[in-house]
């Protein structure tokens, strides 16, 4: 039987590995962990969610919400373990992260079909068909090989993970449940600033002592994505720049009173029983004594108890423009394939998307027959279109959005939600034209 090398069991090679073997194709995953992790790892399970447990917006009618019902459609495993362990979220659909990794790992240890080798691949097998989801954190010695490999430098800039607080430590008195525009459930604890409260907290947090980044190469500029723009560093490109960001007062009130406020810090549940909760859009890199002391000037926070503090990690991505085929394929050598966010998709659920996207194709490069294509229409086509041929000279990751899906052929009236809902029926359309299982 033809088998495949699938290196990395985070979210793109567990999908890789999945998709693969759900189609009869022997698979051999591997993956350093437990032997070995990164700085932004603890866990020994696959499919580790190191940043928010947020899979972002759930309704189809948003690229996000799109993105993940092709998958969901599809029979994506990511989507699957999402689904089996989401927790409250409002309009969102985030999950519980042990119980998430945990369905991940459980899925792949007891399919037939995958062997696990839990050891560090050094090299890249040069005659097989191989997959190399390694992530944003590829250790040394790989990153080295697939440098030989393309003849590009990797790229990098900083990703950034907010806080997380235990919620029984978080005053009530002062902070409440509600939802923005009173829509979904009160799932979001919102803790509101007047004016003169907000303008203490910015100003300490501007001149907050920020984190040596001693993990990465000296000299290097910091350069983030905008997904995942440090608290402290989008603050200093202006004083309102919070109030029009992730402490936008806009649609909550209290629930009781209908007071309105000047700013609002929202936190988001982290597990399914609610008993820990993520500072929303607080990705940061100060120090730990520093987030301790300008976060708990947050209504609310000024005894909470931060289980997690942020923390930076470095993120490197290929200039996949030049390098890499829509089915995520080495244009140079088609036999490799690269899946995640090495890539420069930006986002869980687009890693899990690049993943099936190259586990599909190299289980039909093994079977000796042509991958099926995502029309440009869907967003896993849309994105692998991206991927391999946007942003030529200028590069940078993306997100899922409407952006780079091809315009509607007539123009409709209603505004912008009619426009993406009648994008998301042509894309669900397309998909099932599409006979994925072959």
């Amino acid at each position: 039987m033809e088998k495949i090398n699938i290196i990395g069991a985070g979210l793109a090679g567990s999908e890789a590995a999945w998709q693969a073997a759900r189609r009869g194709i022997a698979v051999r995953l591997w993956e350093m962990k437990p032997k070995k992790k990164t700085p932004a790892h603890s866990s020994d399970l696959f499919g580790e969610l190191v940043c928010s447990n947020s899979l972002r917006n759930a309704e189809v009618a948003s690229a996000a919400g799109l993105l993940k019902e092709e998958l969901r459609r599809s029979g994506s495993l990511i989507m699957e373990a999402a689904d089996a362990s989401r927790v409250s979220a409002g309009g969102a659909l985030a999950v519980d992260r042990v119980r998430f990794a945990s369905y991940i790992t459980e899925k792949l240890r007891s399919s037939p079909l995958i062997e696990i080798i839990e050891e560090e691949v050094t090299e890249i097998p040069a005659e097989e068909i191989t997959v190399i989801a390694t992530g944003p954190l590829t250790s040394d010695a790989l990153a080295e090989k697939i440098i030989e490999l393309t003849g590009q430098g990797g790229l990098s800039f900083y990703d950034a993970a907010a806080p997380i607080v235990d919620f029984s430590s978080i005053n009530m008195e002062k902070a409440f449940f509600a939802s923005r525009y009173d829509k979904g459930d009160a799932d979001y604890i919102n803790c509101p600033m007047n004016e003169a409260e907000y303008n203490a907290f910015y100003d300490a947090l501007i001149h907050a002592e920020e984190a040596q980044l001693h993990d990465f190469e000296a000299g290097q500029p910091l350069t983030v994505f905008e997904g995942c723009m440090p608290v402290e560093v989008m603050a200093k490109r202006g004083e309102e720049t919070l109030r029009f960001g992730p402490l936008k007062p806009v649609g909550i009130r209290h629930p009781e009173t209908g007071e309105k406020y000047y700013a609002v810090v929202q936190l988001r549940r982290e597990d399914e029983a609610g008993t820990m909760f993520n500072l929303v859009g607080f990705q940061t890199h100060l120090t730990f004594p520093e987030q301790k002391r300008v976060f708990s000037m947050i209504p609310g926070l000024e005894e909470a108890v931060f289980l997690r503090y942020g923390v930076m990690h470095r993120n490197t991505f290929l200039n996949s423009p030049e390098l890499l085929n829509e089915d995520y394929s080495l244009r140079s050598v088609p036999h490799i394939y690269f899946a995640g966010q090495m890539t420069g998709v930006e986002g869980y659920i687009e890693s899990a998307a690049s993943g099936y996207v190259a586990g599909l194709s190299a289980s039909c490069r093994a079977r000796g027959i042509e991958a099926p294509r995502f029309p440009d229409e869907t967003m896993m086509g849309a994105m692998a279109w991206y991927i391999s041929h946007g942003g030529l000279g200028t590069f940078q990751p993306m997100n899922a959005n409407f952006g780079i899906i091809p315009p509607l052929d007539v123009r409709l009236k209603g505004g912008r939600r009619v426009r993406y809902e009648a994008y998301a029926n042509r894309a669900l359309e397309a998909l099932a034209q599409m006979d994925l299982l072959l």
